[in-house]
């Protein structure tokens, strides 16, 4: 991980938030003791998720018992025993800022003999006793595999499961060492084999050293595995302790992966732009089940 730096170009840029309502985003997930990837993993898009009063909760956190290098959340040897109270707390969260979607993620707990899939449940069944009405997207880790946890979950029946795919096959031992890529797709067409009204829904980054041939290679495994929604976004190294960026994809080159892959290959959606993160601008997708209902 050395070498100089790629500067990052003018369309990285993002407007300056509205600090106001970003600090009463946060005064209320700190007052409730509750974590959100925006924060743990230094995303981009926080001023205007915060501002915009969204967010996506991170459970079970917010040390995570795996170490991927292009990651941001802290990894943590002796992870803590789940919070029996963090579910009503996040319930609590989804009601009192009024969300009419909530996406909840997770760090990875391979500690844990069910890998969490039950923090989950609960969270579902909390949200679910406070805000019937809002939608659940799940962005869940592998659970190595165990499609027991799996089922347990997607009995509870969230409206999307989101599973990123996260790179190309070729660069996973270098980005994500403790996971690999058919255990993934697996995972994905379990979902839509087993709970085929749910929305499966998948990511990737771009700029870790993939080819543009690699990424449409990707695009097509996914579509074969059933995968309603993929998002796709630039990479960005959030230190130098971490993996650097090997290049900045264009917004032509984005906008040209979305048509391949809505035109081409046939997914609901395509959200590929540079900023573009797994959850970002997740409301939208309402208006995809409306338009697609099962």
């Amino acid at each position: 991980m050395t070498g100089k730096a790629l500067l990052k170009p003018q369309w990285l840029r993002v407007k300056a938030p509205q600090q106001q309502r970003i600090g009463e985003v946060a005064n209320l997930l700190k007052g409730l003791n509750l974590n959100t990837v925006c924060q743990e993993a230094s995303c981009p898009n926080i001023g205007e998720c915060f501002a915009g009063g969204t967010a996506t909760f991170l459970i079970m956190g917010p040390g995570c018992t795996r170490a991927c290098p292009y990651c941001d959340i802290d990894f943590e040897k002796s992870p803590r025993a789940l919070d029996p109270t963090e579910p009503q707390r996040l319930g609590q969260a989804v009601a009192q800022m009024k969300l009419r979607h909530v996406v909840i993620t997770s760090v990875n707990r391979d500690d844990l003999s069910d890998g969490g899939a039950s923090q989950f449940v609960a969270c579902i069944e909390a949200i679910r006793q406070r805000s019937p009405l809002t939608t659940i997207e799940l962005l869940i880790p592998d659970f190595n595999g165990d499609w027991d946890a799996l089922a347990k979950l997607m009995d509870a029946a969230p409206h999307v499961l989101n599973h990123n795919i996260e790179t190309v096959p070729r660069l996973y031992r270098r980005a994500r060492p403790q996971a690999t890529y058919m255990r993934s797709l697996e995972l994905l067409y379990q979902v839509r084999q087993g709970w085929s009204k749910v929305y499966s829904k998948s990511g990737l980054m771009v700029g870790l050293g993939e080819t543009d041939a690699e990424v449409i290679e990707v695009l097509e495994d996914l579509r074969r595995h059933r995968v309603d929604i993929v998002t796709i976004g630039q990479y960005l190294s959030p230190s130098p302790k971490h993996l650097p960026v090997d290049r900045f994809v264009t917004p032509e080159q984005f906008e040209y992966f979305r048509s391949i892959g809505e035109t081409k290959l046939g997914f609901l959606q395509v959200v590929s732009t540079p900023l573009t993160r797994s959850s970002y601008h997740a409301g939208e997708v309402q208006r995809l089940m409306a338009a697609h209902p099962r």
